[in-house]
């Protein structure tokens, strides 16, 4: 059985480092992006199981990735979660009514992060 792709999304090289990190441990096939447009052309290419994606970045914010990936049919259906540094209940509203599935705030866990996406794919 192939490894479960997620994609991990934020333009801080640390926590891109340390998801991707507990996610090879765990047994996924973490893809990183430093930026939405990046996301994008990965989502599209690669069709991961998963998008973790932070909402404040430069060029094209969460929000703008989130849209232009639930408007696309290749990417449409990959469950997104927000992993976020803001806690303001607007921005939750926002992000599940553009569609994403849920919404963590930093600081986090990264074994929490991981154990919820497992959750979320159904993977024990």
């Amino acid at each position: 059985m192939p490894l479960p792709k997620i994609l991990i999304v934020d333009d801080e090289s640390y926590i891109l480092k340390l998801l991707e990190f507990n996610f090879q441990e765990e047994g996924f096939m973490p893809l990183c992006a430093p930026d939405g447009p990046q996301a994008i052309k990965i989502a599209q290419r690669e069709t991961p199981s998963l998008i973790l994606l932070d909402i404040a970045m430069p060029e094209m914010d969460g929000f703008q990735v989130l849209k232009e990936l639930k408007d696309d049919a290749r990417t449409r259906n990959i469950p997104v979660v927000m992993l976020t540094v803001r806690v303001y209940e607007e921005d939750e509203r926002e992000s599940y009514s553009l569609g994403a599935v849920e919404y963590i705030t930093k600081p986090f866990s990264p074994l929490q992060v991981v154990q919820r996406v497992k959750e979320i794919l159904r993977i024990s």
